[in-house]
């Protein structure tokens, strides 16, 4: 494990144990990526039903997270924040979860409340944007959860909600491919979510007080990389790409009609998301139809950013 000694040299490095995937940022001081990974863990598979993590879901991030450990120790990282979101702070064992994490990463784990979530992803999101296209709308869309938080150099807003491409699947996609009432369900559930957004953040009826909408996570990303038909994952074309209502409003018909195997096949898709890309795509296109975004820029830059600013003092 890293040096109980910290010096001003010693790289840094931001771990984030999401519902759906577990993911590193490791950085140097002057915040230059040296690497950066992910793997999908499915922390929170069932958590919506059973109010527990499952074992195999805790081994499977463990076994994530001591690769990791092994990164970070060959890349000298000497301060580190470790980071659990919405499936741990719903399940009623996450002490479990929290003893597991710790014996592996020799972390402690800091299970993150939904408004500083959403604060820690609009820092690292908005890090590398222009201020005169603010204030911006940062739509972060999780495995259990959804963070949307306005501002412009800082959040003004943030709101969590109780929604994200894993629990709205477990709850209401059930058949492959979703039958037309289920995705019919699923949609009046994220309409009504959204509901609260608008006055909660002060956008007006139609997202009006925010210029730019800004996308963030795995569902965002996914899409990008479908529309663009890559191969293979090129971060420097996905990030700051440009997503329209009509490019995912096509894309989300197509994979309506589609089954598993097929959605696994298209060139773009991460094979370990394609179970969840349908459920994930609800809440993109929910969120742009009802907030009157006709855009999406997509940021490859979220929590893991903003938790190495965090430590770096930015």
């Amino acid at each position: 494990m890293a040096s109980a000694t910290v010096t001003v040299d010693d790289n840094v490095a931001a771990v984030d144990c999401g519902t759906n995937s577990t993911r590193l940022l490791v950085a140097d001081r002057s915040g230059r990526t040296l690497a950066r990974q992910t793997r999908i863990t499915r922390l929170g598979q069932g958590v919506g039903s059973t109010g527990r993590l499952g074992e195999e879901a805790i081994e499977r991030t463990a076994s994530a997270l001591a690769a990791y450990r092994v990164v970070m120790d060959k890349l000298d990282v000497g301060q580190a924040r470790l980071v659990a979101t919405s499936a741990a702070r719903d399940a009623m064992n996450y002490g479990q979860f929290v003893e597991v994490v710790q014996r592996t990463t020799g972390l402690a784990v800091e299970i993150l409340g939904g408004e500083e979530e959403g604060s820690l992803a609009f820092a690292g999101a908005t890090s590398d944007l222009v201020d005169a296209n603010g204030p911006f709308l940062v739509l972060d869309i999780g495995g259990g959860s959804t963070e949307m938080v306005v501002g412009c150099d800082r959040p003004s807003g943030v709101v969590s909600l109780d929604m994200g491409c894993v629990r709205l699947t477990e709850r209401f996609l059930l058949h492959d491919p979703p039958t037309r009432l289920e995705i019919d369900n699923a949609a009046r559930e994220v309409s009504s979510q959204l509901d609260v957004v608008s006055s909660k953040l002060h956008l007006g009826a139609f997202g009006e007080g925010a210029l730019t909408l800004v996308g963030l996570a795995g569902t965002v990303s996914t899409l990008a990389a479908l529309h663009q038909g890559l191969v293979t994952y090129d971060r420097d074309r996905v990030h700051h790409s440009v997503l329209t209502l009509d490019m995912v409003a096509r894309l989300f018909g197509e994979l309506l009609s589609e089954d598993l195997v097929s959605r696994r096949a298209r060139p773009g898709m991460d094979p370990g998301r394609a179970d969840v890309i349908i459920g994930g795509t609800t809440i993109l296109v929910g969120a742009m139809r009802k907030l009157g975004f006709s855009e999406c820029l997509v940021s490859e830059a979220d929590i893991l950013d903003g938790l190495v600013f965090s430590i770096l003092g930015g």
